[in-house]
C-alpha cells in the first residue's frame, strides 16, 4: 500500500481566500492528507477550530496524523461533505467562519494501483470509489448499465464527443467477457475514437472522469450543497471552492450568481415581486487559476479553478 501523499493545489490562494481569524470555526469538506487543514489550523491559532470530513479511510488516517500537533482543535468525520448538516449537529456547531471545498481527486488515489482511478495503470481493477466501503464500483457500472445509460453518463459527465461509439463498444465487449481492468476499458475507449482525435490530451481522460463521477455521485445535490453551506457562514465568513472540471465549476458559478442576485423574478417582470435579497458578495469575478510556478511544480493544478464568496 502506498504511503498517503498529496500535494495541495493553490494552497496560498485558498488560505488568502478564507481570510482566516485567530478564533474562527472552519470546515474542510475534503480533508485529504490534511494539507489545507493544517494551514487553516496553523493560521487560525491559538483558538481556531476545524471540522473536517472525508470518505477515504486512508486520507482520514493520514490527516489525523498530520494534524496531531493541533490536538483538541479539530475533529474529522468519515462522511460525505454533502451531509455537513448532520456533522455540524454532532459537533455542536451552528455557524462557521469559513468553508473550504476541494473537489479534486488526490494524488494518492490516482497513483494507487488498487484504486483504479488512473488510465495509466493497465492492470488496475475498475474500482474508482472514494469510499471503499461503497457497493458501487466502476466495474459494476461498465458491466451492468445499459447502453443508453452509459451514453448519458459519458456525454453528460465526461462531455465526450464519441460517447455513443464508446457506449456501444462497451456493451459489445462485455458480451464476450466482463470488463475487469483499466487496460481493457482504455482499449475500448481508444478503439472507439478515430485515430486523428487520439492525439493531444489523453483520449481516455473524459470517459474515466465520467465513470468516476457516476460511481461517487459527485454532482448529485452539488448546487443545493453550495447554497446550504454558504448560508451557514457568519456575516463576513468566506467559502472557498476548488474545482477541477467544467461541470463542477459551472454549478458553483451558478449557485454563487443566484445568491448574489437581489432578484430572482423573470426578466420580463416590470418590477421585482420576489422579495429576494443578496446573500453574498462574490470576491473574484473570474475564477483564480494556478500560477505559472505551480503549473510547473504540480501538473495536476492545470485544470483547477478557485471561486470565493463572502457572506453579507
Amino acid at each position: 500500500m502506498l504511503e498517503f501523499s498529496h500535494k495541495p493545489v493553490m494552497l496560498e490562494e485558498c488560505m488568502e481566500g478564507l481570510a482566516l481569524k485567530p478564533d474562527g470555526i472552519y470546515f474542510d469538506g475534503t480533508v485529504g492528507g490534511g494539507n489545507h487543514s493544517y494551514e487553516i489550523l496553523r493560521r487560525s491559532s491559538p483558538n481556531g477550530r476545524l471540522i473536517a470530513t472525508d470518505l477515504d479511510d486512508e486520507a482520514i488516517d493520514a490527516a489525523t496524523k498530520k494534524l496531531s500537533p493541533f490536538e483538541g482543535r479539530f475533529r474529522i468525520y468519515k462522511s460525505n461533505y454533502k451531509d455537513f448538516e448532520a456533522v455540524f449537529e454532532e459537533a455542536g456547531i451552528d455557524k462557521i467562519d469559513g468553508a473550504l471545498l476541494d473537489f479534486g481527486i488526490s494524488s494518492h488515489q490516482i497513483d494507487d494501483e488498487d484504486r483504479g482511478f488512473s488510465y495509466k495503470i493497465a492492470s488496475a481493477p475498475l474500482d474508482m470509489r472514494m469510499d471503499t466501503s461503497s457497493p458501487l464500483t466502476a466495474e459494476i457500472v461498465l458491466n451492468t448499465y445499459s447502453e443508453s445509460e452509459l451514453y448519458r453518463i459519458l456525454k453528460e459527465y465526461g462531455e465526450e464527443t464519441f460517447a455513443k461509439q464508446i457506449a456501444r463498444n462497451i456493451v459489445k465487449y462485455r458480451e464476450n467477457k466482463p470488463i475487469k481492468t483499466s487496460g481493457e476499458f482504455s482499449e475500448i475507449i481508444r478503439s472507439s475514437i478515430p485515430a486523428k482525435f487520439r492525439y493531444g490530451a489523453p483520449c481516455e481522460r473524459k470517459s474515466y472522469q465520467a465513470i468516476r463521477i457516476e460511481v461517487n455521485k459527485e454532482l448529485d445535490g452539488l448546487y443545493d450543497l453550495v447554497l446550504k453551506l454558504t448560508r451557514r457562514l457568519k456575516k463576513g465568513g468566506r467559502i472557498v471552492i476548488l474545482t477541477f472540471q467544467s461541470l463542477e465549476d459551472r454549478i458553483v458559478k451558478e449557485a454563487f450568481r443566484y445568491m448574489q442576485s437581489p432578484c430572482s423574478c423573470p426578466s420580463n417582470f416590470p418590477v421585482c415581486v420576489c422579495g429576494k435579497k443578496s446573500e453574498i458578495e462574490i470576491v473574484n469575478r473570474k475564477p483564480i487559476t494556478a500560477s505559472e510556478k505551480e503549473l510547473c511544480d504540480n501538473s495536476r493544478s492545470k485544470c483547477a479553478k478557485l471561486r470565493i464568496a463572502e457572506k453579507i
